[in-house]
């Protein structure tokens, strides 16, 4: 089985913190590989840039391509995170990680974001079940979900984000008229997941934000 792989997109070489984001995208007949080029894949390289922006030079931002499709019994984007964080470890030490995840990306990050070293969980319009409980004590934890999104109910998001609010530090943004794919008002997206991870991973994190501000007004 082919394994999981780190794509680089910023590496400080003595980064304060670190950023792993996590692609979604459906199983497929016959679980063909991930392929850097399909959609749910490339849907993640801008919200991994604008992070790397965000952190100004002292965050390391790394993609993880899955080492299969979808999510079955036998090998979850989980394992994947996992296997990552402990790559990051090995390369930088114990550094605060924040995990940014789309669709079943998202999912995978709140599911792992109780391991070891990760601060912050983004999860943008993740695909979950309601019984879906992470210990994420002492997490920070965002979800960002778009009111037209027809494949992640956002019903299912909310029911999991009420229970977490017991246990960690738990915010909600709804984006209007936002669907799935996050190509209708991605900038929001892309905004809402490198800010609050910046903020979470580097605080107080607000240099520069007015000059984007005011391009993007």
């Amino acid at each position: 089985m082919t394994r999981a792989r780190l794509v680089e997109t910023r590496a400080p070489r003595q980064p304060a913190a670190a950023a792993l984001v996590l692609h979604g995208g459906a199983q497929r007949p016959g679980n063909p590989e991930v392929s850097p080029t399909q959609l749910s894949v490339l849907r993640m390289v801008p919200v991994a840039q604008r992070l790397a922006r965000e952190g100004r030079g002292r965050l390391a931002v790394f993609r993880v391509l899955n080492s299969a499709r979808g999510w079955d019994a036998s090998t979850t984007p989980v394992d994947d995170v996992t296997w990552a964080l402990a790559a990051v470890r090995e390369r930088y030490g114990d550094l605060p990680v924040g995990l940014v995840g789309h669709s079943l990306g998202g999912r995978a990050a709140l599911l792992a974001g109780g391991g070891a070293g990760v601060r912050s969980v983004v999860a943008l319009n993740a695909w979950v079940y309601p019984t879906d409980a992470p210990d994420l004590r002492g997490r920070r934890v965002l979800f960002v979900h778009g009111s037209d999104d027809r494949i992640a109910d956002p019903a299912r998001a909310r029911a999991v984000a009420r229970s977490l609010s017991g246990r960690a530090e738990v915010t909600w943004v709804d984006v209007p008229g936002g669907r799935h794919a996050m190509l209708r008002h991605g900038r929001t997206f892309e905004r809402e997941a490198a800010r609050f991870t910046a903020d979470a991973l580097l605080q107080p994190g607000q240099v520069g934000r007015a000059a984007e501000d005011a391009r993007e007004a």
